[in-house]
């Protein structure tokens, strides 16, 4: 019971990304968005350990739990950010980043002896048509009007480096979901959580110069999305990740990704007025029996 409510909240405050993406849209630069982000969670974080006198990670432990971090959330949301800037859409976006406990599932057989049964595989595979279903109204959609990520002005990238740099996000994510299983699993989660949000930021940091951004216009909607996004997001969400990643089966765990897009579909209805169609409503009870299945 315990830990399908940790499950639940974990899905449930996930998928509230791309509300939040949405809602700081005409406020602020997505990267120094989530540089503020990812700072404010490690200083928190810092905090927390310091109270604790918790372990700290040091030397090659300390690069690696900086690198997890920088993949985990600094590069999988900077250059999925980047990729809608272009021109992609924010749909198809989403549907790449469903692939994500496929490639999770996949790399963690022969890394960690990982294997999904038959019905865990026909789980992703439900979960994964579940996506498509609740999706499908939005694939044709732009970044202008996509309402999963930032809409922000086109770039002038080629295709093939923009296909490119969405395939970097998706491998960076799992990557950095992967990585959690190794020696970095023994260190205290509260002064590993500062480092990998340091490591996070600092890919934000590069990001912030190398794109120019600027654009922060206060409002009391971009401060409540930054302290949710510290507090919620990078801090109970991820760590929430984390944490089911280092004590079961990461396909497992992953696979609630599933999950986030029709959770996403639904909050954007009540949140924003947004279509919500019948093939979106299958969608998302194809997911959960998707879920379910794969997480039996």
């Amino acid at each position: 019971m315990f830990l399908s409510l940790i499950a639940a909240v974990f899905v449930v405050l996930w998928s509230t990304g791309f509300v939040v993406a949405r809602a700081i849209t005409p406020y602020a630069d997505p990267n120094l968005f989530l540089l503020a982000r990812f700072g404010g969670t490690a200083l928190i974080f810092a905090l927390a350990a310091l109270v604790a006198r918790a372990a700290w990670p040091t030397g090659r432990e300390a690069g690696k739990h900086l690198l997890a971090g920088a993949l985990l959330q600094g590069v999988y949301l900077g250059a999925g950010y980047w990729a809608v800037a272009q021109g992609m859409s924010a749909g198809i976006m989403a549907l790449l980043g469903a692939l994500q406990p496929l490639a999770t599932a996949a790399v963690a057989a022969p890394l960690f002896g990982e294997r999904l049964s038959k019905r865990g595989w026909a789980g992703m595979a439900l979960g994964l048509a579940g996506v498509v279903l609740v999706l499908m109204p939005k694939l044709g959609v732009t970044a202008s009007t996509a309402s999963g990520a930032p809409a922000m002005s086109n770039g002038h990238a080629p295709s093939w480096l923009v296909i490119l740099i969405s395939i970097v996000a998706i491998g960076a994510i799992t990557a950095g979901t992967l990585i959690q299983k190794t020696s970095l699993s023994k260190a205290d989660i509260r002064s590993a959580s500062a480092v990998q949000n340091f490591g996070a930021a600092l890919v934000a940091a590069v990001l912030v110069g190398v794109l120019g951004e600027h654009r922060w216009v206060a409002s009391a909607t971009l401060w409540a999305s930054l302290a949710w996004g510290i507090a919620m997001l990078s801090g109970v969400s991820v760590t929430l990740l984390v944490w089911m990643v280092r004590r079961g089966d990461a396909a497992r765990a992953t696979a609630l990704m599933f999950l986030a897009p029709p959770l996403a579909a639904l909050e954007g209805y009540i949140g924003f007025g947004e279509m919500l169609v019948p093939v979106q409503i299958a969608g998302f009870v194809v997911a959960l029996a998707g879920v379910l299945l794969a997480r039996s």
